[in-house]
């Protein structure tokens, strides 16, 4: 191979980041904020009923689950070591196996990206519409909500990522604030009873684990998010692994302490059927019904955050690739530290879908796609973890403790078991559209490998 795909690229940015008032580095707090922000969207306000039917044993499955995260997250901060730059899975799949590679994992992470902003927003409009019940009195009214929601972390974006971060931090801090109350202070609360029965089903110990874990698996989509803007992190090589880490563990106390508590407030029957397991939770530690409001506030700032620093990594994976001549040059357009066309262009592919699904979309038709990303998301991570395998069994750069070597070996291998467990639970009818969206894709990496062709010739 060649030694650029040996050698990390130049890790500094154009200089107008550094100049332009309204761009800032991120430092570790902001990134770790962005990690747990990412990773946490709305999705844990109905975790705990979700899996609630397999008994406590789906605690089981979140511990498993935790750790092959946990795995993840080291295999992508030593990445971030050897490639501290812009565009994370992207930068890690190109060095090890090429433009092809590379290309593949842009796509993927940018489809994921666009697709899950609009299933994001209207999420969040469920949660909006207990606060402010005209939202929903019609599909327009529900629809102009989404696509508010869409456009105001966008417009955070535009603004620079001083702003960018600046709203990363308040909404971590607003969301996790009930979501500890719960997780911590349900602790105090806690009565045994209400826990139900270890295994509340037929199957087997491993077939409820598997289950459970079917559901849970995509909790922890987001840990790459520190390793896709590590070209805006202070000291990348040294912060993004942290960020990532920290990030991850701090998701996973949350989701864990937080569903154990809820299954200690709310009686196991009563959660088996609840549409809204956390504010049941409130209402149990202190009784009344404004647990409802408090949780509502919660989840649309914890799904406000997450679109705000998606919104940011829907941008930096084509800003990157298109950098390398594997996406439209346009891509390359960067102001006050944000790809600002990334930005539009990927909020406007969101707005369209959101407005489809509340005009014209035929029934399922939506979720179907929210559905392939579960599997696009994925093929970064396969990737990106093949990737630290391959720089491993290559030996390349500089010689490391067998001891490390080992260790990193490890943690790559039960990484990428981890990522392949993520695609299998994604179900037959997602992997078989999601490959058709992925290789879609050939045509425009096509037609831009043919000009970076001419371009070079």
């Amino acid at each position: 191979m060649s030694t650029t795909l040996r050698d990390p690229a130049p890790t500094t940015e154009p200089a107008e980041a550094a100049q332009s008032p309204h761009a800032r580095r991120f430092g570790l707090p902001i990134a770790t904020c962005l990690v747990m922000g990412n990773v946490i969207g709305g999705g844990i306000f109905l975790l705990p009923a979700s899996v609630a039917p397999f008994g406590t044993i789906s605690l089981v499955a979140f511990g498993v689950l935790t750790a092959g995260a946990i795995a993840l997250a080291l295999v992508f901060g030593r990445l971030a070591e050897r490639h501290p730059q812009t565009g994370g899975p992207y930068v890690y799949a190109r060095a090890a196996f090429g433009d092809f590679a590379g290309f593949l994992a842009a796509w993927s992470y940018w489809i994921t990206a666009w697709v899950s902003n609009a299933a994001l927003a209207v999420a969040a409009v469920g949660y909006l519409t207990v606060l402010f019940p005209a939202a929903g009195a019609h599909k327009w009214s529900m629809c102009l909500a989404a696509l508010a929601v869409q456009w105001l972390p966008a417009l955070a974006n535009l603004a620079g990522t001083r702003y960018v971060g600046a709203v990363q931090v308040i909404a971590t801090v607003l969301k996790f604030a009930p979501l500890l109350l719960v997780a911590v202070g349900g602790l105090f609360f806690f009565d045994p009873a209400n826990l139900g029965p270890f295994r509340a089903t037929d199957q087997s110990a491993a077939g409820a684990v598997s289950a459970a874990a079917a559901i849970l698996l995509f909790s922890y989509l987001g840990v790459e998010s520190a390793t896709v803007s590590a070209g805006e992190v202070r000291d990348p090589a040294r912060n993004v692994g942290r960020a990532t880490i920290l990030g991850t563990a701090g998701a996973a106390v949350v989701y864990l302490l937080g569903t154990l508590s809820v299954f200690g407030l709310v009686a196991h029957e009563k959660l088996v059927s609840s549409t809204a397991p956390f504010t049941d939770a409130v209402n149990a530690m202190f009784g009344g019904t404004w647990g409802g409001t408090v949780v509502a506030c919660a989840a649309v700032i914890s799904m406000l955050g997450a679109l705000n620093g998606w919104t940011l990594l829907s941008a930096q994976t084509p800003y990157a690739a298109a950098k390398d001549g594997l996406f439209p040059k346009v891509f390359e357009t960067k102001k006050r530290g944000v790809p600002v066309v990334g930005v539009v262009v990927t909020v406007a592919l969101a707005s369209a879908l959101t407005v489809y699904n509340y005009t014209l979309g035929a029934e399922g038709v939506f979720e179907s796609l929210v559905l392939i990303t579960t599997f696009t998301a994925t093929v970064p991570y396969l990737l990106a973890t093949a990737a630290q395998i391959y720089f491993l069994l290559s030996g390349q750069r500089e010689r490391v403790h067998a001891g490390r070597l080992a260790r990193d070996g490890v943690l790559a291998v039960l990484a990428f078991g981890f990522s392949m467990w993520l695609v299998a639970g994604s179900g037959y009818a997602a992997v078989y559209q999601g490959v058709l969206f992925l290789f879609a894709g050939v045509l425009c990496y096509a037609a831009m490998s043919a000009r970076k062709t001419r371009a070079t010739a």
